[in-house]
């Protein structure tokens, strides 16, 4: 029997990668966000990884404050 899995990509994103997606949003205001905890994001080593769907709901003001 063959199953039928949905799969969800999951693209996280770099700072400098996320800066780029964005006119007008500059990589040290992507780090300051990520910094302060305002961007969801978590820490790969010395990189901070951001979920690039998240980084659109943030943008677009669909995030929650907690």
């Amino acid at each position: 029997m063959a199953e039928n899995k949905t799969q969800t990509e999951i693209t996280m994103l770099t700072i400098k990668q996320a800066a780029s997606l964005v006119q007008g949003l500059t990589e040290y205001r992507v780090r300051e966000l990520c910094k302060t905890g305002e961007l969801p994001c978590f820490k790969a080593g010395k990189k901070y990884l951001i979920n690039k769907d998240i980084l659109y709901k943030f943008l677009s003001g669909e995030l929650d404050d907690k």
